[in-house]
């Protein structure tokens, strides 16, 4: 597994949340806000955690705060923003939205180095979830290839380097569930109370 000292965590606030109303990073579930329980999932496999958004209440968590280098073009130039200020070889990718996610989880994604993928993603029925991914800092110019070129579907991505797929299994499901509706949040506090 790769050394936790190899990887930084980066955290992609930078969405409009228009779906959700608010900033989906800052609602709280289970009286924590959703950037936090991701934060904790991720603290012990990486040495340190940028979130890349342009919204400044982000800093209230005393984390270092990135905003995108090509601005107003989705997941793509976030990911391209903090993989471009990132240091280490590896870089563990998650958006703000997925206040399920486990650190036991996550660690799925680093047991591949060996393999020479520069991306590890999951997939749940069928469709890949490129947004909770381990990258390698290589990537950045790949992603700024793409968005000077107007491509902003980070599938693009996936499919123009070496990538590692991972099929969630069942039991998994809710921890890559994303919240992106108020339904949404409805739907999981529900799950998870039952």
């Amino acid at each position: 597994m790769i050394d936790s000292k190899n990887i930084i965590g980066i955290i992609l606030a930078g969405g409009k949340s228009s779906r959700m109303g608010r900033e989906k990073g800052l609602i709280l579930l289970d009286r924590k806000p959703f950037i936090q329980h991701i934060i904790d999932a991720m603290q012990p496999l990486v040495n340190s955690i940028v979130i890349v958004s342009s919204n400044a209440d982000y800093d209230v968590f005393g984390i270092k705060r990135i905003e995108d280098i090509i601005a107003d073009a989705g997941p793509m130039a976030g990911l391209h923003a903090g993989l471009s200020h990132s240091k280490t070889a590896y870089n563990l990718v998650v958006s703000c939205d997925v206040p399920l996610i486990t650190t036991a989880f996550l660690k799925k994604l680093l047991c591949y180095e060996k393999e020479g993928n520069d991306v590890v993603q999951f997939e749940s029925k069928g469709k890949s979830i490129p947004l909770i991914a381990l990258y390698k800092k290589q990537c950045a110019g790949k992603c700024y290839e793409l968005l000077t070129n107007g491509e902003r579907r980070l599938r693009k991505l996936i499919l123009a380097v070496k990538t590692k797929t991972i099929t969630v299994l069942e039991k998994e499901r809710l921890l890559v569930t994303n919240m992106n509706t108020v339904e949404d949040l409805k739907t999981i506090t529900n799950a998870i109370d039952h």
